[in-house]
């Protein structure tokens, strides 16, 4: 599948880039990721409140937060146990669309409810900013919303459905985005319902190693 040039931002939306059968193959490799590295509810820094979304990681690397704050680290917070492998599916989706000579070292898996959601943010916690952010969609479709880089600037708002693959790079990279809402009942994938974001990160500068580089990597999607 060719791929769609990038928007003025850098932003490149890739509609339907995963066709049934490929998603049904990345949600396999997704739940064996689960079966040894379970979902679990991160909670915002200082207050402890919980995020709506429950989520998990894959890779060297994984994205938490908690009442010390945003951060990656290469151990699940409630197994103690280092994060499952990134999948060959998963990767091999970063080697298509990302456009960077090195591989990615973070997947954040996030599940969204019926009623999840998540603000505007941008995603700054990563070493490395010329690597782009890739997203993908599965199940429920969402209303996903992206901005400039202040938390001010003006908004625009698109449909992301089941096999979508989103990359945020170059200006868009720091793009200030979120979820609006979830689309409940729009797709069969996810036999439990609901909505699977997957976002491939780059965290560490390719010359730096991961051991070295995580004091003070902090990191959503």
């Amino acid at each position: 599948m060719s791929l769609p040039p990038p928007d003025g931002t850098g932003l490149r939306l890739c509609s339907g880039f995963l066709d049934r059968d490929r998603q049904a193959a990345v949600l396999a490799a997704v739940n064996e990721v689960l079966s040894s590295a379970p979902l679990f509810a991160p909670r915002m820094p200082k207050s402890g409140r919980p995020f709506t979304v429950r989520m998990s990681n894959c890779g060297p690397l994984g994205w938490v937060s908690d009442e010390r704050g945003y951060r990656y680290q290469p151990t699940h917070p409630e197994t103690g146990r280092s994060w499952p492998p990134m999948p060959t599916a998963l990767a091999a989706i970063w080697n298509e669309v990302a456009d960077y000579n090195e591989p990615p070292e973070a997947c954040l898996i996030n599940y969204y409810g019926p009623a999840a959601k998540m603000g505007l943010h941008q995603d700054r916690d990563e070493r490395e900013f010329a690597a782009p952010v890739v997203s993908i969609s599965l199940g429920d479709a969402c209303q996903f919303r992206v901005g400039g880089r202040k938390r001010g600037d003006t908004t625009r708002a698109f449909r992301l459905n089941s096999g979508d693959v989103l990359v945020l790079g170059g200006a868009a990279r720091l793009a200030f985005h979120g979820v609006d809402r979830i689309f409940a009942g729009t797709s069969s994938l996810l036999p439990y319902g609901g909505r699977i974001n997957l976002t491939l990160r780059r965290v560490t500068r390719p010359a730096v190693g991961t051991a070295a580089a995580l004091d003070g990597c902090r990191g959503p999607m």
